[in-house]
C-alpha cells in the first residue's frame, strides 16, 4: 500500500509546470541590465533560484528511481525471483524515506518558511548550570545547521558568569531555515547530574529558544527614530581584532514595546546597526504576527499558551536517557545523538502534526 502511494504523493504535490515557470522568472530577472545593482537582493534571487533548481532535481531523481524500481519489482515478480527480494526491499524502504523528506520540503509553503532563521536562546533562572546548559542548546544547534549544509552567523553573544552562556543571537542562512526551525521555538528542559554540583544532586534547567525569519527591508514595519535607544559597548566574545577594542557593538531598545535587540558580529558599528535594525524589524513582525494568532485562538475558543512557562521539550539525561517532545510525543534514547544536532525526527513530527491541525 504505501508503494502505491508514492507515485501518487509525487504527483499530488510536485506541480512541475509551476517550478518551471518559476525559474524561467528568475533567470529573466538575472538577465536585466540593473539585476546586479543591488548585490544583496541579487545574491538572495540566486539563492532561491538555485533552491527552486535543488527541488526540481530531487523531483526527477526520486522519479526515476521510482520508476526503475517499478520495474524491477515487475521483474522479479514474473520471474518469481526471490534472491532478488531483500535487496528490492530496502531500496524500496530507502526511496520511501526519500520521498518522506521531500513531501516534508514541499510542504513548508508559508510566507516566511523559506527565509533565513534569527536563533535567540536565553538561559532560565539558576546561574551557572542554566547557563551552561544554554551554550549546550547552542552547539546542538550549529552542529544540526552544519549537518544540513546551512551557514551560521553569530550576530550577539554574551559569556556567561563562570561557564556558559547568558545569551546568543545567531542567524542561520539557508532555503527553509525558518521553516525547519520554528519548530524549536519555547523552552526547553534539561534533567542531569550538575557537574558544578560537588555534592553530585540532580538539576532541573531551562532555556528558551526564540526563532524568527529574517526580514527584510521589502517588509512594511514601521519604526519611528523617535521610539529608539541606542547604546554601544565593547563587543565581547570570538571575533577578531577590533572585539574589545572599540565600541562596534549595538543595542537597541523599541521604546513602546520594550523589545531589545544587540549585534556585535561585524566590525564597524554602522554594520552592527544594520543589522540590529533587520532583527528588530523581525522581531516587531513576529510581535504583529503573533498578537493575530492570539485574536484568531480567542475567536476559536483556543488558548494559545506562547509564554515561557511550559516546555515544548524534555532532555532526560539521568536517572534514564530520553528526549521527549511534548508537543508530539516523538522521543529517542540516544540523547547523544539529540545533541550532537540529531533534530530531524522532532522537527518531522512538529512540522507534520501542524500540517494535520491545520488541515
Amino acid at each position: 500500500m504505501k508503494w502505491r502511494s508514492v507515485s501518487k504523493n509525487l504527483g499530488g504535490l510536485f506541480d512541475l509546470d509551476l517550478k518551471q515557470e518559476m525559474i524561467a522568472n528568475f533567470e529573466e530577472k538575472m538577465s536585466m541590465p540593473d539585476f546586479w545593482d543591488d548585490n544583496e537582493r541579487a545574491q538572495s534571487l540566486i539563492s532561491e533560484l538555485n533552491a527552486v533548481k535543488s527541488v526540481v532535481e530531487q523531483y526527477a531523481k526520486l522519479n526515476n528511481d521510482h520508476e526503475e524500481l517499478q520495474m524491477m519489482l515487475e521483474l522479479a515478480e514474473e520471474e518469481d525471483d526471490e534472491s532478488m527480494g531483500q535487496e528490492l526491499k530496502e531500496s524500496v524502504e530507502q526511496l520511501l524515506d526519500r520521498v518522506s523528506d521531500f513531501e516534508l520540503q514541499l510542504l513548508l509553503n508559508q510566507p516566511h518558511d523559506k527565509l533565513n532563521a534569527i536563533v535567540e536562546l536565553h538561559p532560565g533562572a539558576g546561574g551557572t548550570e542554566s547557563q551552561d546548559w544554554g551554550m549546550m542548546l547552542y552547539r546542538m544547534y550549529t552542529r544540526w545547521a552544519e549537518k544540513r549544509g546551512f551557514k551560521v552567523e553569530v550576530l550577539d553573544y554574551q559569556d556567561g558568569d563562570e561557564a556558559g552562556i547568558k545569551s546568543v543571537t545567531m542567524l542561520v542562512k539557508g532555503y527553509n531555515a525558518y521553516g525547519y526551525l520554528k519548530a524549536e521555538k519555547g523552552v526547553h528542559r534539561l534533567v542531569r547530574i550538575s557537574p558544578f554540583d560537588s555534592a553530585g544532586r540532580r538539576h532541573t534547567s531551562f532555556a528558551s529558544c526564540d526563532v524568527m525569519p529574517e526580514i527584510d527591508d521589502t517588509i512594511e514595519i514601521e519604526i519611528r527614530s523617535e521610539d529608539l535607544k541606542v547604546d554601544t559597548y565593547r563587543a565581547s566574545g570570538a571575533g577578531g581584532q577590533h572585539v574589545n577594542k572599540t565600541e562596534s557593538a549595538i543595542r537597541i531598545t523599541h521604546m513602546p514595546t520594550g523589545v531589545v535587540v544587540a549585534c556585535q558580529q561585524e566590525r564597524s558599528q554602522i554594520a552592527n546597526r544594520d543589522r540590529a535594525m533587520k532583527m528588530l524589524r523581525s522581531k516587531l513582525y513576529e510581535r504583529k504576527i503573533e498578537e493575530q494568532m492570539k485574536e484568531l485562538a480567542e475567536i476559536r475558543g483556543v488558548q494559545s499558551d506562547i509564554a515561557w512557562g511550559s516546555q515544548i521539550r524534555s532532555y532526560v539525561f539521568h536517572p534514564y536517557s530520553m528526549v521527549k517532545d511534548h508537543r508530539t510525543s516523538v522521543e529517542t534514547g540516544n540523547v547523544g545523538a539529540v545533541m550532537d544536532g540529531d533534530l530531524d525526527a522532532f522537527i518531522d513530527g512538529y512540522l507534520r502534526n501542524q500540517i494535520r491541525h491545520d488541515a
